[in-house]
């Protein structure tokens, strides 16, 4: 694969400990951080800059869904369900609003609309970079799990579909997109993704700082114009 010629023919160097102060730092910002969620993204994106930016965002990807994998699989279990993460939807749509999304209670403090929107901007922008420094499948996979909590939250979980959660969603099938567009033979999408793109509902998009909505998107559009192009 083409990612994997690249590693050979150039090491990248890195520097673990600037990586953990960088992730350091960045949790700084959060909930309670100074400014709005989408401010602090774009103050931490910034902070994740060069090889060892781009690495952190991988760790912060990682990190993340581990964290609400955990999170769903306790309460899969208090239901007497398991949690499958390759397919949160399938179960979500089973439990309905007795599960409640795990994308902000996850551990590490690390917030779904700052630092994990931070880390999708930064390897998606630098796609090219993102798959020599980071292995591209478990951040893929990581990436498609996020989307499937975010939009499988929305159908079947009553979570509110708010602005910063409709750009972390666009974020994610634009950042995934660039990805597999570097990767020479890239994996299938998973189940999840493909029953999203069979879709042609749209959801009405809230702005809460103004209580009323802006908008509307169409979440299988989207990705199947993405994805499948």
């Amino acid at each position: 694969m083409r990612w994997l010629r690249g590693l050979g023919k150039r090491r990248i160097e890195q520097d673990p400990a600037r990586q953990r102060e960088i992730l350091r730092e960045i949790r700084q910002f959060g909930p309670h951080g100074p400014g709005k969620l989408s401010d602090q993204a774009v103050r931490t994106a910034a902070m994740l800059d060069g090889i060892d930016g781009v690495a952190v965002a991988g760790v912060v990807m990682r990190d993340f869904a581990d964290g609400a994998f955990a999170n769903f699989a306790r309460q899969s279990a208090a239901l007497g369900m398991t949690a499958d993460r390759r397919n949160y939807r399938e179960l979500w749509e089973s439990a309905g609003k007795r599960l409640k999304s795990p994308l902000f209670t996850t551990r590490g403090e690390l917030h779904p609309y700052v630092h994990v929107a931070a880390a999708v901007s930064v390897v998606g922008g630098q796609a090219a970079t993102t798959v020599r420094v980071v292995d591209p499948l478990p951040l893929l996979s990581h990436m498609f799990e996020v989307l499937d909590l975010t939009l499988a939250g929305w159908e079947f979980g009553r979570v509110l579909v708010d602005v910063d959660g409709a750009t972390l969603a666009v974020n994610l099938i634009t950042a995934a997109t660039a990805i597999r567009g570097e990767m020479s033979d890239p994996p299938p999408l998973p189940m999840p993704a493909r029953t999203q793109m069979r879709s042609n509902k749209s959801v009405n998009v809230l702005d809460p700082a103004v209580s009323r909505i802006v908008g509307q998107w169409n979440p299988g559009k989207q990705m199947r114009e993405c994805l499948l192009a």
